[in-house]
């Protein structure tokens, strides 16, 4: 576990993950990428700026507010196996 920890990492499994669903959703990777350009002009929204980064930190989101938010925005939602354990 240790090794696992310390090894570098790359976002390489993500993205062929994303290639493949967005290609089955019928997303155009070339309008895809033109879209995001275009994206990174525009205001970012206020729900990205979660407990990963800096202004969300300030503003004091948690880590149990990533988790609720993510949640939330799951559609359609799937049931998962830990969903009905107590919360602490």
């Amino acid at each position: 576990m240790i090794l696992l920890c310390a090894a570098r990492k790359s976002r390489d499994a993500d993205h062929l993950q994303n290639f493949v669903y967005d290609a089955r959703a019928g997303i155009d990777a070339d309008k895809l990428a033109a879209d995001l350009l275009k994206a990174g002009k525009e205001k970012v929204p206020d729900y990205a700026f979660d407990c990963h980064t800096l202004k969300g930190k300030r503003k004091g989101k948690t880590t149990a507010d990533f988790f609720r938010d993510e949640q939330r925005a799951l559609k359609p939602f799937q049931p998962g196996l830990f969903d009905d354990l107590p919360k602490s």
